[in-house]
């Protein structure tokens, strides 16, 4: 597909403006822009994305295990419930199968340049010009971001990691060449990735070492499978899939999400219902490895029924003893131990404060993503960033993706962006850019919001940043909706 878009400016109005849009990436929020835009009557965007594939983090992680911790019915876009998933909570390939048919279903392969990673846009002559990796050049009025923030893994800074002799894989690349029964497996994180490859394969391999620098509280949710007769019913009556949706929404908002941003009974039974399964690991010595000296919910709650059976289970082993290298061998803790290992599984994560990079975005005056994100991102109203025109994030700077479904934040951060666009369209307003005040106040309020929450408790996690600010969403998913319902263009320097 050729990379630059054309637009018939003749004869046009500015009530009849067309907007050329560029879409960085093809996942949930790349493919959820891309349907409102065509719903809009708007054909002049182009998706793109550097892989081959649509589905972003769910085309590339397939590791063991890999389920979202996100209720299935409610991990989707609402406009377009899937009656089909298997399980309560969704299995990875269930989530990407279902990305490529809402690619395929509404038409969106043709918009889509595959292979394309986009690594810079500028603002020139009221428009943004932008550049792949490969010396492609685009022209667009607007760039809307959707690249996610599980993107750009993260490898451990360990002394002789290259000098490894066995397998080592990051788990967001798993080599699915490699046999693990009969070999000794290294897995290095506690995550929820960690926790759900060691639940998966443990009882498969020869031994399975989890190395733990920081233990993690286990939510036992079960994770039961929809009947045939369940799929069916969601088949023949759609309705019931709108209000699934709508009822794991309420249930999460209203019983579990509160426990994160206030102190009162949700906390205290979320705290309790980890500590009792916590109990169900009857060896004292492995239990106390296993127990975090934080508040529950403080990192990000694991969700699994099936965690702590795995690990109680013969040939698994628990590590808690500091890295000190590895060898070609296997790993050396700081006790001495030589951990013999055939194969090493990094799930070690991903730079969640990464978001558009590697790609820069240079607005007027040469002003730079990259320098005004150098101590880490700052945006306003998590879809925009001062100084870059027509530019709308979607997971942007503290986007609740901490305590909601990333399909229905995607929604109503697409949803503003529309209605930024659509009044660009009416020629209401030309470029527009999020000011340095209402940006500053946006930020000092979520600094303060955070006092009382979970989240500064007493832990160090990824919603943090390298300077200590807290980068997540300090409120509940329902004033995020009310904050993005209509534009407040005083906040904006609009053309």
């Amino acid at each position: 597909m050729a990379l630059t878009q054309t637009a018939d400016d003749e004869h046009e109005t500015p009530a009849t403006r067309t907007p050329r849009v560029a879409i960085i990436g093809a996942g949930v929020s790349g493919l959820c822009m891309a349907i409102k835009l065509r719903e809009a009557g708007i054909e002049t965007f182009t998706i793109y994305e550097k892989s081959d594939r649509v589905a972003g983090t769910w085309r590339d992680n397939t590791y063991p295990g890999l389920f979202c911790d996100i209720p299935s019915r409610y991990f989707q876009y609402s406009f377009a419930p899937s009656p089909d998933w298997t399980r309560v909570f969704s299995p990875g390939p269930e989530i990407g199968r279902y990305l490529e048919r809402i690619a395929d279903g509404y038409g969106l392969r043709d918009k889509i340049a595959f292979g394309h990673q986009m690594t810079e846009a500028r603002w020139t002559d009221g428009r943004w010009r932008l550049r792949s990796a490969d010396g492609h050049e685009a022209e667009a009025d607007f760039v809307v971001t959707g690249c996610g923030f599980l993107h750009q893994p993260v490898f451990p800074d360990i002394p002789g990691l290259d000098s490894f002799a066995g397998h080592t894989f990051h788990s967001s690349h798993w080599d699915h060449t490699v046999d693990l029964a009969g070999k000794r497996v290294g897995v290095l994180g506690t995550g929820s990735t960690g926790v759900q490859i060691v639940t998966a394969i443990a009882g498969g391999t020869r031994t399975l070492t989890q190395f733990t620098r920081t233990p993690q509280w286990i939510y036992p949710a079960p994770n039961p499978r929809y009947t045939r007769i369940s799929r069916a019913l969601h088949r023949r009556f759609p309705a019931l899939s709108r209000r699934a949706y709508r009822g794991y929404q309420w249930t999460l908002e209203t019983l579990l999400f509160p426990a994160l941003v206030t102190a009162g009974f949700q906390r205290t039974l979320v705290d309790l219902t980890c500590r009792l399964n916590l109990r169900t690991v009857r060896d004292p010595a492995l239990r106390a490895k296993l127990t975090p000296t934080y508040e529950a919910g403080c990192k990000r709650l694991v969700i699994s029924a099936g965690y702590y059976r795995a690990v109680q289970r013969h040939g698994v082993d628990i590590v808690r003893a500091p890295i000190v290298r590895v060898e070609p061998g296997g790993v050396v803790t700081d006790d001495g131990v030589l951990h013999e290992l055939d194969v090493l599984v990094l799930a070690s994560g991903f730079d969640t404060h990464a978001l558009v990079r590697p790609m820069e975005l240079i607005g007027p005056e040469d002003h730079r993503l990259s320098d005004a994100w150098e101590d880490g991102p700052r945006g306003y109203g998590t879809v925009a960033v001062p100084g870059l025109p027509n530019l709308f994030m979607v997971m942007g700077p503290n986007s609740p993706v901490n305590d909601s479904s990333m399909f229905n934040v995607a929604e109503t951060q697409v949803g503003y962006a529309m209605d930024m666009i659509q009044r660009w369209r009416r020629g209401e307003i030309g470029a527009m850019t999020a000011t340095r005040a209402a940006t500053d106040r946006f930020n000092r309020e979520l600094g303060d919001a955070f006092t009382g929450t979970v989240w500064v408790s007493g832990c160090d996690s990824w919603y943090f940043g390298a300077d200590g600010t807290a980068e997540i969403w300090p409120w509940l998913p329902q004033r995020h909706r009310e904050l993005l319902d209509t534009p407040v263009l005083a906040d904006y320097e609009v053309v």
